[in-house]
């Protein structure tokens, strides 16, 4: 009978995983505000450098897809990023394969592939998605950083 109630118990737990990963996935998490002193300038955000390399200072947001070769959820991701940056302006997509380098995923603090991140032309964050982020919420999210219509 124990067996009975060992398996039972390791059913709810993998259960309860499941719904909090499943509700986790595709939401967007802004990032925290950066304290203004009037008068100073802000320091520069570190970034890892081949992420620095795929910022262009024209556009007003990049979203930087954080991918590895064997991810399968990559592809709806970049398809879906593409797609809007397509469709709005001042938003710019670019993919990085993180697969070879443990190192950039690891400065990032990220944890899943795919993540993706909206970074200004400074590179400061704006947001981060975890899994294949919500069209509608990630546009929402992203407005205020945005110069024209949302596409």
């Amino acid at each position: 009978m124990t067996g009975f109630w060992a398996l039972l118990g390791a059913v709810a737990v993998v259960a309860v995983v499941g719904v909090v990963l499943r509700a986790r996935n595709g939401r967007v998490r802004l990032a925290a505000p950066r304290a203004v002193v009037p008068g100073a300038v802000p320091p520069a955000p570190v970034l890892p450098g081949p992420v620095r390399d795929l910022l262009d200072p024209a556009a007003p947001v990049t979203l930087v897809q954080l991918s590895t070769t064997f991810c399968t959820t990559c592809r709806q991701t970049k398809a879906l990023l593409a797609d809007l940056a397509r469709r709005t302006e001042g938003l710019r997509h670019v993919e990085l394969d993180v697969t070879d380098l443990p190192d950039v995923a690891a400065d990032l603090g990220v944890l899943r592939a795919p993540t993706t991140l909206a970074l200004d032309p400074s590179g400061a964050e704006l947001l981060r998605v975890g899994g294949v982020p919500k069209g509608d919420t990630l546009l929402a999210a992203l407005r205020p950083h945005l110069p024209g219509p949302i596409g």
